[in-house]
């Protein structure tokens, strides 16, 4: 199963196109998490509290978990992010909130550090931006080193199309040459 993590917020998103395009070439069942329309609840003292006691009794299985089982149970991960002033849209920051979960998205050794638990062996970075100053450590360097170091997904791709806005840029050219340029099977794309 791909899990489809979508944060995009337009309706004609470019990032989202892209997406698109990918999930019908790895051409599995797939299950989407639409961030727009998920109902985050505030990670205040008293969410970490109850969070902190379901996990010291073991209740995994517990309703404010899903998303964080959903996750660990995929067999592929594809997240499309659009690069919003410098970084990605915040309900992917609240999302990630509530997927790391120690126990179902990763545990630590006795040495203090993380081992991933989820089942997934790739995930793929999908993103649009405007401009060309699309620095990877604030966007798909944050989601590559939380895949990589706390959930145990070996192969993270980024996919990106970027200069879209820039006067003079054939935007829809810049992303038909993205979207024809998708192997899923190569090292890096777009």
């Amino acid at each position: 199963m791909v899990l489809f993590v979508n944060a995009c917020v337009r309706a004609a998103s470019r990032t989202k196109r892209i997406a698109d395009v990918l999930l019908a070439r790895l051409n599995d069942e797939t299950e989407e998490v639409k961030l727009s329309e998920f109902p985050f609840p505030t990670t205040d003292e008293a969410f970490l509290r109850q969070r902190d006691s379901l996990i010291a009794q073991g209740k995994f299985d517990a309703p404010m978990f899903s998303l964080a089982r959903q996750f660990a149970e995929a067999d592929t991960v594809v997240i499309a992010a659009p690069f919003w002033d410098l970084s990605f849209p915040a309900a992917l920051k609240q999302y990630i909130e509530q997927i790391n979960v120690v126990g179902i998205t990763f545990r630590y050794t006795k040495e203090g550090i993380p081992q991933g638990m989820c089942r997934a062996r790739k995930l793929y970075y999908v993103t649009t931006a405007g401009g060309n100053y699309v620095p990877e450590a604030f966007g798909f360097g944050y989601i590559k080193a939380l895949a990589e170091g706390f959930y145990g997904i070996p192969d993270v791709r980024l996919i990106q199309a970027a200069g879209l806005d820039i006067d003079g840029a054939d935007g829809e050219g810049i992303l038909r040459a993205c979207m024809d340029g998708l192997a899923v099977n190569s090292q890096q794309e777009g």
